[in-house]
């Protein structure tokens, strides 16, 4: 493409974007500039240095910085890297507010020791605080929020722990399969593609201490040693599946870029427990699927039964719950029990909630990406995966994923649309999780007139 081509392709997108005018798109794309080269050898690299030579020399005498976001696939990170450092790194050093960053993006490799070989290649270019190891969700809103429940609200500090909470589930569900693209799925599966990834991420959040300090390293420290905790995902305590045709919609072996007679996990749900005195016997229910009956992505939080109970019902059937939705229409709400209206002293289980849509009706929730990328240019790792948090990641899932790509773990098919396999329901029931009945969230308009009813 040529300049032009690019910002002619950019600028319908711009102009979507809130408070956007034809001006300030203008004064943007302005900025925007097209070089294309190979990944190999030193030709394309020299014309992309010589190009931010020409466009720093253009700027102000004030702190200049390169920003290199690596969206392309992690095998070519270090020939890229590599053709980066040593053909486009003529900033002045003298300059101590010169810096260089590199964005890449997951997976991080394939396991623990594939993680490592491509750490180490990265780290003999570029210092761990030159590189940003981008994880979406780590910038997501709801995420960021549950980081200021925990610590910001002694209701909700107090009572997180073993002696008031029974089970966690971290929940991640697409309604559609892998439409064409499965010959890239396949590769990974749904483990590596979203468990020992985004949802370890969530949670590292939901469990970890308090830091000492905001300060990047303080946070990642106490997620390091919450990763740290965790014990190893065994198949004794994993639920795999592939989801099968139904009707019109394709089974993932109908994929033509899925190879035939695949066993790569469409579905996992993994049931792991974390060794310290806060957790201690607490079943943690990590599941992802694509398929599946629903879109989204949440964190529910089940609290134990009361010792006793003076009302009608059963306790058991009733217990509190705080969900976290992250995606999509962000809320959070707490199930609780309370008196029917009317003359008996009947109960039932209702909800406390903050729905964004319309506490916040006017506010514009900022992309996670835009989110993040911000925050490299500001220098800020707080929401990007330091080095040893990496690996401790891994080594949760190596072992159980080692086992799956031998084909020991069995894989049980759930139709398309569906909750996932009857196997993963009867999991989450014998790890102690308490469904309610005939308890549905109503997720409510802007109007707060018409209502969206949620099965649990």
């Amino acid at each position: 493409m040529t300049d032009e081509d690019l910002r002619a392709r950019l600028a319908p997108y711009l102009l979507k974007t809130k408070d956007a005018d034809q001006s300030s798109v203008d004064a943007f794309l302005s900025r925007c500039s097209y070089v294309s080269g190979p990944y190999d050898g030193s030709e394309g690299f020299g014309r992309l240095e010589r190009s931010m030579e020409a466009l720093e020399k253009q700027s102000c005498q004030c702190r200049l910085g390169r920003l290199y976001y690596l969206a392309l696939p992690p095998n070519v990170y270090p020939v890229v890297c590599r053709g980066l450092k040593e053909n486009c790194d003529s900033m002045d050093r003298s300059n101590p507010e010169s810096w260089i960053r590199v964005i890449v993006e997951k997976p991080f490799g394939m396991d623990t020791e594939s993680s490592e070989e491509l750490v180490e290649q990265l780290g003999e270019l570029y210092d761990e605080h030159e590189i940003y190891r981008i994880d979406h969700y780590l910038g997501k809103e709801m995420l960021q929020n549950l980081f200021v429940l925990r610590f910001a609200n002694c209701m909700f500090s107090s009572m997180w722990n073993r002696d008031n909470i029974a089970n966690v589930q971290i929940t991640f569900k697409e309604d559609f399969g892998t439409q064409g693209r499965g010959g890239y799925f396949d590769s990974f599966g749904i483990i590596r593609d979203m468990i020992a990834t985004h949802l370890s991420q969530l949670l590292a959040f939901v469990a970890m201490e308090k830091p000492a300090t905001l300060h990047p390293d303080d946070v990642r420290d106490e997620k390091l040693k919450l990763l740290r905790s965790v014990e190893v995902a065994s198949a004794d305590n994993c639920v795999l599946g592939q989801y099968t045709k139904k009707g019109d919609e394709p089974g993932y072996l109908d994929d033509p870029t899925v190879p035939a007679g695949s066993k790569t996990p469409t579905f996992a749900s993994i049931v792991v427990y974390i060794k310290n005195d806060r957790w201690a016997g607490v079943p943690f229910i990590i599941k992802a699927g694509k398929a599946m009956d629903d879109k989204k992505c949440d964190v529910r939080i089940q609290l134990r039964s009361p010792p006793t109970f003076i009302f009608d019902g059963n306790p058991e059937l009733l217990r509190n719950e705080i969900v976290l939705r992250l995606q999509p229409d962000e809320c959070i709400y707490a199930k609780v029990v309370v008196k029917t209206p009317g003359l008996d002293m009947g109960t039932e289980v209702s909800e406390m909630d903050l729905d964004y849509r319309r506490r916040y009706p006017n506010t514009v929730i900022p992309d996670a990406y835009s989110r993040l990328i911000l925050e490299a240019v500001r220098g800020d790792q707080q929401h990007f995966l330091r080095r040893d948090e990496l690996r401790a990641a891994w080594n949760i899932f190596t072992p159980l994923l080692h086992q799956i790509d031998r084909g020991e773990v069995p894989i049980h098919e759930y139709e398309f649309g569906s909750r996932g396999p009857t196997k993963a329901e009867e999991q989450v029931d014998d790890v102690g999780y308490k469904r309610p009945i005939d308890y549905k969230w109503q997720l409510r308009h802007l109007s707060c007139t018409d209502c969206v009813l949620e099965d649990e």
